[in-house]
């Protein structure tokens, strides 16, 4: 292995029920994080024939921000502080829990009829402790505005936080990266060592990190302070993320994070009483499962 990355980490397969699966990379044994980011999925593409679609029903987040960016297809995210917003390729729903928000994902009414491919890159950033119990929001940034940078063969997109010398317009609480590279066959970059830990994720397509192929759906994490250099052979979807080491331990139980267990156990008691408010237009909800904190 390269002296510029730390480890490959392999990625998991978690069924969703409904034929839907995911491959989750973070967290992981060693590192368990990396920067802010606590938990990574990647799912699809997966291809819904006319009449079916994805129904996540509501549940609830302490103590993180969601992030969801797609590369196909469509979804509608509905809260209980009021949202109702469908998200497409290039957009970026960012849904800060702080002390508790519930919320759904589904397929559009549309698409449901129509039948699409769906893609996407769904993650969790960690709160520091300080805004650990802010009050819940939820932006949606569509692709237009976010800040790009084209060089080598490679379009680089800011989603959140700073990188490339750009900043995202996405609110966040702690230094962060995260920015989706689209290269064409032959391009290349180089990534700086400007964030305290950093890590490099192939959705698609072939990349080699300063000559050494990463298998696509693993994630290298890079060692701290190398520069080094992304390049595809036949193109490429590669996500960037990272950012600065978190402020502390933290513990993940089903849908929440935090950075002590007694607010996790407060959160389920909560959750189990249906006190952490509703979705409105939404009648089911997904009851808290019995499993171990991992």
């Amino acid at each position: 292995m390269t002296d510029s990355i730390q480890t490959i980490l392999k990625p998991h397969v978690r069924d969703l029920g409904g034929g839907v699966s995911v491959r989750r990379t973070l967290p992981a044994l060693s590192p368990r994080f990396v920067g802010p980011f606590v938990f990574f999925d990647h799912l699809g593409p997966i291809t819904f024939a006319p009449g079916e679609g994805q129904d996540v029903r509501p549940h609830p987040h302490i103590g993180l921000a969601t992030v969801t960016y797609l590369f196909d297809g469509a979804i509608m995210h509905r809260d209980s502080v009021g949202s109702v917003q469908k998200i497409v390729p290039g957009d970026v729903n960012w849904m800060t829990a702080g002390r508790g928000i519930v919320h759904s994902e589904r397929t559009p009414d549309a698409e449901r009829a129509s039948g699409q491919t769906v893609h996407c890159i769904q993650t969790w950033v960690a709160l520091p402790r300080e805004y650990e119990t802010i009050e819940p929001s939820f932006e949606h940034h569509p692709a237009a505005p976010l800040p790009k940078l084209t060089r080598d063969g490679v379009v680089l997109t800011v989603i959140a936080g700073d990188a490339f010398g750009l900043r995202s317009p996405v609110t966040t609480y702690s230094r962060t990266l995260y920015a989706a590279a689209e290269f064409e066959p032959g391009g290349a970059f180089a990534l700086d060592a400007e964030h305290d830990e950093r890590a490099v994720y192939l959705a698609e397509g072939d990349l080699a990190i300063d000559g050494q192929p990463l298998p696509a759906a693993h994630m290298a994490v890079l060692t701290p302070g190398a520069r080094v250099t992304l390049a595809s052979a036949q193109g490429a979807r590669v996500m960037v993320l990272g950012g600065d080491k978190l402020d502390g331990e933290r513990f993940l139980d089903w849908n929440f994070v935090a950075s002590s267990r007694d607010a996790i156990e407060q959160a389920k008691s909560a959750w189990a009483a249906q006190q952490m408010g509703s979705v409105p237009g939404e009648t089911e909800w997904i009851a808290l499962p019995e499993r171990r904190a991992h």
